[in-house]
């Protein structure tokens, strides 16, 4: 190592510490009405700076426009092929560059290839190590800033935003890789695999959150430790990955859960219930995705579904009306009652690996309202939508399916944490104490020693 490189590394500890090994951290989680993706903020690159990422569940790692002028950073270097690291990265090639050397420009490089899951593209760009740093927590409220040095990416280029949401300038892959966000955050802290996602819903006008390293607790207000209220089925290994760049013989980096049934009002919706198994090529099984935002149903579990819905709604008084694209299934706002759970219409099970342990669904998370030409014209629709015939996963269950849902990924127990709806407790997803966020005040993006 160099004097100047010496120097570098010691001024950069001296601004931002690691903190000891049980830390527990928490970042703000946002949707984007637009796309209606969600976002996730964490502090990046030297000096620290406040960034913005999609939140990709099932992203194999996470990665940043690395456009020549918009980044900076005294903390970044790149990854020589045919090195340790290199060779432990989803890697095909070394990457050269015949623009002047910078973020995302080396000769020699380990080359990755970055996707954005919304548009289905991926390009070759080269892997690079900078410094993220996430605000510690209690689980009641926000403290220093914690770094998580040498955090592994890959660069890219604009043309990876597209479709994204307009302020974010890359992706956090959450997925079941070495190298996800919350992997190399277990790894840099020597804590349990494992974090949790609390999705804000559309009406929210504040964040929700993702913890890391830590299995509780998740005070919410007013004082309500959610995970208190947390039932576990196991998590699902798909053996088949299905990236846009094809990683042989490598499992999806997606989580899986094994739904066995679905219920609406406790009545069950007949279909073939081999296809909510995982077959010897990884089509079927129950996928989750924070990229897909309605629950997407094999037509035929679909076409089932809506005609156990539709009865059930009509049992207690509830005609469809005409429906509006993507939805089948529509009620006029103006005859449906409201609860503090959601507009009032039949509750939706799915049943996992016992009878007993059910993901319940209330109507704030089934339904979706959808605006008329005026207040009367509103309508509530079934948020969930066809995916057609023999698709990659049976159900995908959805963004708004997942929101005011405290979801707790164990990878150490491999297990799944579910709350159903927390609006039952009185709270929602957004009634986490951010007041205190470093990233709020005058010390934004500095770290306490």
């Amino acid at each position: 190592m160099s004097s100047l490189h010496f120097v570098l590394f010691f001024l950069f500890f001296y601004h931002f510490n690691i903190v000891n090994s049980s830390t527990a951290f928490v970042a703000p989680i946002d949707r984007d009405e637009s796309t209606e993706l969600y976002t996730i903020s964490i502090f990046f690159k030297s000096p620290l700076q406040s960034t913005d990422l999609l939140l990709d569940l099932g992203g194999k790692f996470s990665w940043i426009d690395c456009t020549p002028g918009l980044y900076t950073s005294r903390s970044h270097h790149y990854i020589h092929c045919g090195t340790s690291l290199c060779n432990s990265l989803p890697s095909f090639a070394c990457s050269n560059c015949f623009r002047p050397s910078g973020p995302g420009c080396h000769n020699n490089s380990c080359g990755l290839f970055p996707e954005n899951p919304v548009i289905r593209d991926s390009i070759l760009a080269q892997a690079l190590i900078d410094s993220l740093a996430l605000t510690t927590t209690d689980g009641r409220s926000t403290g220093q800033l914690g770094v998580v040095p040498n955090f592994v990416l890959s660069c890219s280029d604009s043309s990876l935003l597209r479709g994204l949401p307009e302020r974010v300038s890359g992706s956090a892959g959450l997925g079941r890789s070495n190298f996800s966000l919350p992997a190399q955050v277990s790894n840099v802290y020597d804590s349990p695999y494992l974090f949790a996602l609390c999705l804000p819903s559309s009406s929210s006008t504040s964040s929700g959150s993702a913890f890391f390293n830590t299995g509780g607790p998740y005070y919410f207000s007013p004082g309500i430790d959610l995970s208190s209220h947390l039932v576990y089925t196991p998590l699902i290994l798909n053996p088949i990955g299905f990236t846009i760049i094809t990683y042989y013989r490598h499992p999806s980096d997606e989580y899986f859960i094994g739904v066995t049934s679905i219920n609406v009002n406790g009545n069950p919706v007949e279909f073939d219930s081999k296809l909510l198994t995982i077959n010897e090529d990884g089509f079927g099984g129950t996928r989750l995705s924070t990229i897909t935002p309605y629950t997407v149903l094999e037509t035929s579990i679909y076409n089932a579904f809506i005609e156990r819905f539709v009865n059930e709604s009509a049992t207690i008084g509830l005609t469809v009306t005409d429906p509006v694209s993507p939805f089948d299934a529509c009620y006029p706002v103006s005859e449906v009652s409201s609860t503090r759970l959601g507009p009032a219409f039949p509750t939706i099970d799915f049943v996992m690996h016992s009878e007993d342990v059910f993901w319940r669904m209330f109507g704030a998370n089934s339904m979706v309202r959808v605006a008329g030409e005026d207040e009367d014209g509103d309508l509530w629709c079934l948020g969930f939508v066809d995916g057609g015939e023999n698709p990659r996963s049976s159900v995908v269950i959805g963004g708004h399916q997942m929101e005011d849902n405290l979801l707790q990924f164990d990878l150490v127990s491999q297990r799944l944490g579910f709350s159903s709806s927390v609006l039952v407790h009185n709270t929602d997803c957004a009634s986490f104490n951010f007041t205190d966020d470093p990233g709020t005040s005058g010390d934004r993006g500095k770290a306490k020693v």
